[in-house]
């Protein structure tokens, strides 16, 4: 007998944007995920809550945004971030409903991933190694013990892009971004990034290939999605539209999410678990902060956000900023002095980064104002532009109202981070320990 609810199979990649074939960047090669979208619901105005991995992960894994789960900034290695003890992953809830689930690949919400709810796990990051251990439960589940769900975690395109051997792709040409230089280093680098794409993609076909040929795809939601931004100067770990801005495909046959429909409205990374839990008939918890979509998908009365919100406070170093997006306007408050454009390591090194260096644009200014329609690229900062002061003014109280309702601690003062709190308390305890001469 078929499950009374539909599998769930959850596909994401680091640091992807919507850099593939069906959002219209032509010269990368994603057939399969071309074919997803054909066959379900592409969501185009698609958004993260935060434009690096750990943080953005939590928004989409737990419904609430990064500051609300104690996801800050990264959680692997020295940056020790983790969510609060009481938030409850997907996995969680959805073994809770009975369903059966799985890791295979990357998860980067904890260094603790035995919290998260999966009755398995497999964190593996060679991506040919996570596609056959998907197509493995797909080919040997047994509908007796119940629906799955996949979370199925990519390395790919993280850099270095050549992870597992990959080879550049030239084979349709090289497409560059406009918020970067048109030269041979960007260039060699694209081909780079879409050889990593081409090569995700084949592993993606497999999984779906799998589903066709056990006759499950029309009875489980297959959802494709990234963390956010490609790994370039100006996207990942900014809020500008490039670093925020992921991939949303979504197909369910049976439940009608399928014939390839493009829905112009926005959502945000956070909307995907409730959406997830209203569509299987699951309350959600009451503490999530996003919003179901669902009507949107089966065409119902739906209210579409007026606008959405992002945050990032610590990547390499502690960078506070929020932002809030509409249609026609994005507004980003940066609380602190730093460098305009934020380098991680990975991207520092690569070829189009050190060709920008002797033009890089300096510090943040406190306030940066875009007007989206004239100026897609974000490069006309309008905050001290008269015209536009009652457009500023009613998106800072948007803003505040957003941090306020939220609980954000950014409002309270600066944010610690763990490696802070860590060596403080080092240093107190060494301060405690007797000097030499001293008496135990």
């Amino acid at each position: 007998m078929p499950p009374s609810r539909p599998n769930i199979l959850l596909m994401i990649c680091h640091d992807l944007g919507q850099h593939i074939g069906s959002y219209g960047v032509d010269t990368v090669q994603t057939p399969n995920l071309d074919r997803l979208a054909s066959q379900g619901f592409r969501l185009k105005n698609s958004f993260c809550t935060a434009p690096q991995c750990s943080p953005s992960r939590a928004g989409l894994m737990y419904g609430r945004y990064p500051h609300s789960t104690g996801v800050l900034g990264l959680v692997h290695g020295g940056f020790a971030w983790e969510p609060h003890e009481t938030e409850k992953h997907v996995a969680s809830l959805l073994a809770e409903a009975g369903y059966r689930t799985h890791m295979f690949g990357i998860q980067h919400v904890t260094s603790r991933p035995e919290r998260l709810g999966f009755h398995h796990r497999s964190s593996s990051a060679d991506s040919r190694k996570i596609a056959s251990e998907a197509v493995s439960l797909i080919e040997n589940w047994n509908p007796d013990d119940g629906p799955f769900y996949a979370h199925v975690g990519f390395f790919e395109p993280h850099r270095p892009f050549d992870h597992g051997g990959v080879q550049p792709d030239l084979t349709n040409g090289v497409f560059v971004p406009p918020y970067l230089p048109e030269n041979q280093a960007s260039r060699s680098e694209f081909a780079q990034i879409q050889g990593a794409i081409h090569h995700i993609d084949g592993q993606i076909g497999r999984i779906l290939d799998a589903l066709d040929s056990q006759g499950l795809a029309d009875d489980t939601i297959a959802i494709f999605t990234a963390d956010h931004g490609i790994a370039f100067p100006r996207a990942k770990c900014s809020l500008y539209d490039p670093g925020i801005e992921v991939v949303l495909l979504m197909r369910w046959p049976a439940g009608g999410i399928s014939g390839g429909r493009v829905l112009e409205e926005m959502v945000s990374n956070v909307d995907v678990l409730p959406t997830l839990l209203e569509t299987i008939g699951v309350r959600p918890p009451a503490n999530l902060q996003g919003r179901s979509f669902l009507p949107l998908l089966n065409s119902e009365n739906y209210e579409p956000r007026d606008a959405i919100f992002a945050e990032k406070t610590y990547h390499t170093y502690y960078d506070p900023m929020r932002a809030v997006r509409t249609q026609c306007h994005k507004l980003i408050w940066n609380f602190d002095y730093a460098p305009q454009i934020e380098l991680p390591s990975d991207i520092l090194i690569g070829a189009t980064a050190h060709s920008m260096l002797y033009e890089w644009p300096g510090y943040k200014e406190p306030v940066e104002l875009y007007d989206l329609e004239a100026d897609p690229w974000e490069n006309d900062n309008l905050a001290d532009s008269e015209s536009h002061a009652e457009v500023r003014d009613d998106l800072t109280r948007r803003l505040l109202d957003w941090m306020r309702d939220t609980q954000d601690p950014l409002l309270d003062g600066s944010i610690p981070s763990p490696a802070y709190l860590t060596r403080i308390q080092m240093l107190r305890k060494a301060q405690e320990r007797p000097q030499p001469g001293e008496p135990e």
